[in-house]
């Protein structure tokens, strides 16, 4: 129980075990709250986007999203100029764990605007080259036995770093908008915004796979 409302949470990395946890709590029509990332499989995705816009109540990101580290970085992204590279870092790999620095890099660009994905890792590592409408370039690097969680934003005037080292506000940020969908109806954040990263993790997937092909999010449906 969440806030007086019955609701389940599934707190698991395994993005394709997602679907058929949620199914049974989705279709009875439980307020569901998805760990990360919400999915890694296309065709899970579509059926996720049928059941938002049947009005089904659920909700999917990372806690990243919400990092306060991140939030004071942006807070003087005045310093760097127009922004030409993003990096970030995170330990596993990027099926599980690349939600987190997606989403934590996410509101440094504008929304709708991520094009591509091209993975160009290791057998070890993931390295994720990925491009937005806005001429930003972004680099994200998911490895084993990464050392916390490092973002650099590097502009035309100057550089900035952070690091994102404790959970635990970010975490009772994320969990407090949930709380608050379930007590009003109203998401934090438009689900499109969900789907463009799922797809920017199916992408990052998809190019590894294919031997580092650059991957078009809009190949990907829905």
């Amino acid at each position: 129980v969440i806030g007086h409302v019955d609701a389940v949470l599934i707190p698991t990395d395994k993005g394709h075990e997602h679907l058929e946890r949620a199914r049974p709590f989705i279709e009875a029509g439980l307020p569901v709250f998805i760990d990360k990332p919400l999915t890694d499989r296309e065709e899970h995705l579509e059926q996720f986007v049928r059941w938002q816009e049947e009005g089904k109540p659920f909700m999917s990101c990372s806690g990243l999203r919400y990092s306060e580290y991140f939030a004071a970085c942006r807070a003087r992204l005045d310093e760097v100029g127009e922004i030409r590279l993003i990096t970030s870092a995170i330990s596993k790999r990027w099926a599980s764990y690349g939600i987190h620095v997606a989403e934590g890099v996410y509101p440094f660009l504008e929304p709708g605007g991520w094009v591509s994905a091209a993975n160009t890792g290791t057998q070890n590592a993931d390295i994720i080259h990925a491009h937005h409408a806005s001429g930003v370039e972004v680099v994200f690097a998911v490895a084993e036995n990464i050392a916390g969680i490092p973002l650099s934003v590097v502009g035309s005037k100057g550089w900035l770093t952070a690091e994102h080292k404790v959970n635990f506000v970010s975490f009772k940020i994320m969990f407090g908008k949930f709380v608050e969908y379930l007590r009003t109806g109203h998401m934090p954040f438009p689900f499109e915004q969900t789907v463009e990263l799922m797809k920017l993790i199916i992408a990052g997937i998809r190019s590894r796979e294919q031997g580092g092909r650059t991957v078009m999010l809009s190949e990907i449906k829905p």
